[in-house]
């Protein structure tokens, strides 16, 4: 890889969060500079040090979350991003991409990101959400905007249920991540 690409990856409240920590390490093997942004949900479920250990990159986890300088942390990260890649993500997010509602820093990210930079998200939910008409219109304004998605995979959900809904192989997630940069 001749120059290094900034990959935002955003965590969020799902039980697959814990999946974006191979995530991290195998964009970061790949020689990208990976800048992970956690949600409030996405640490209930797993702590940002191992993404830290794994991106070898602070983390950020809140809208407030500074860094040197005058210019907030998550507006840098949009500005210096080439990707931005939302795995897992939840109906809850997909819901506040489409309507470009921005309360974390996540999610006021992804409204002011450069707009030469790429979006690829992995869905992982409970299959009836995946499936409801709303967050299936969601999905389809995001495409409408150059979305691109990647997943959900089928299988046994940590609901109990069988169906679609699982977070897509991270190795597919991080494949599909590289190719979409060059």
């Amino acid at each position: 890889m001749s120059q290094q690409r900034n990959i935002i990856l955003g965590v969020t409240g799902s039980i697959a969060a814990h999946k974006a920590i191979d995530l991290a390490s195998l964009l970061t093997k790949a020689g990208h500079a990976v800048r992970v942004v956690m949600t409030a949900d996405a640490q209930k479920f797993v702590t940002s040090l191992p993404f830290k250990t794994m991106s070898r990159h602070p983390v950020v986890t809140n809208l407030y979350d500074e860094e040197e300088g005058w210019k907030p942390t998550h507006i840098t990260l949009a500005d210096e991003a080439h990707l931005l890649v939302i795995a897992p993500a939840t109906a809850n997010v997909l819901a506040k991409l489409a309507h470009g509602l921005a309360d974390d820093a996540l999610t006021c990210l992804a409204l002011a990101l450069n707009p030469a930079a790429k979006i690829l998200i992995a869905p992982a939910m409970n299959g009836q959400m995946w499936q409801h008409p709303a967050t299936q219109a969601n999905v389809a304004a995001l495409q409408a905007r150059g979305v691109e998605f990647i997943g959900p995979d089928e299988g046994m959900l940590s609901c109990g249920y069988e169906g679609t809904g699982r977070l897509e192989p991270v190795e597919n997630i991080a494949r599909r991540a590289t190719a979409l940069l060059g």
